[in-house]
């Protein structure tokens, strides 16, 4: 593997989410997935974040608390759909990763920074969306909330990816799409870059770094982001 030129900046450790960051197509997959179902096209996101139960089912699943099996089983009963099996793999068939951020993360390893996914995860088992969308192999340290038994915006978890890169707060950035989950990284000195779905995401945070965009791993913008906003849940 070629090297990149080191980081002319401060920082040492990127700390990157999940959805809305590396992920592409979120919200028109699953409401595409909604519609084929005969549901509300917003019918996913209604359910996971403002009924009642399903957003204490999703809560439940972010914590590790209810196992995705589960969780499909009972959040399908509330969406009225008849098929419970691998509800979200099937939901989340149209997904696809963010070609630029891959490769921004592949650059900050070259350049030897220690990359970092902290992501409030969904379940890994029958649906694994890390390996689903070919993550898995991108990160020094993961930190899934379900493993953690606690999410953001909780101050420990973001607390336990510092502790496991070795770095303090000042030497990282951290990315999220959900604002609410920026101020705990900051209180920490974590750099933080809000994944706004602007175009430039990786454009911006390479700045931030100091590192070049990598043209030469093909990648590029088109097509590459509609991210959702917050969470799986909220599409």
């Amino acid at each position: 593997m070629s090297s990149s030129p080191p980081p002319s900046g401060p920082y040492r450790g990127l700390v990157l989410d999940f959805v809305g960051v590396l992920t592409a197509n979120v919200r028109a997959s699953v409401q595409g997935w909604c519609v084929a179902q005969g549901l509300h096209p917003r019918a996913w996101g209604t359910t996971l974040t403002h009924h009642p139960e399903g957003r204490r089912l999703y809560l439940d699943l972010e914590a590790g608390r209810l196992s995705q099996r589960e969780w499909n089983r009972r959040t399908a009963a509330l969406l009225g759909v008849a098929e419970h099996e691998d509800l979200m793999g099937r939901a989340w068939a149209g997904v696809g990763a963010d070609a630029a951020m891959i490769a921004l993360a592949r650059t900050a390893r070259r350049a030897g920074l220690k990359v970092a996914l902290l992501s409030n995860s969904f379940g890994l088992d029958p649906y694994d969306p890390y390996e689903a969308l070919g993550v898995n192999g991108l990160f020094d340290v993961t930190v899934l909330s379900e493993v953690e038994g606690v999410a953001k915006p909780d101050s420990e978890i973001y607390r336990r990816t510092l502790e496991r890169l070795g770095l303090d707060g000042g030497a990282c950035v951290f990315v999220d799409d959900n604002p609410d989950n920026l101020p705990p990284a900051r209180e920490l000195g974590i750099t933080t870059v809000h994944a706004d779905g602007g175009p430039d995401l990786a454009a911006r945070v390479a700045a931030l770094l100091g590192l070049p965009l990598r043209e030469a791993d093909g990648v590029g913008r088109e097509g590459a982001a509609e991210v959702s906003t917050r969470s799986p849940g909220a599409v």
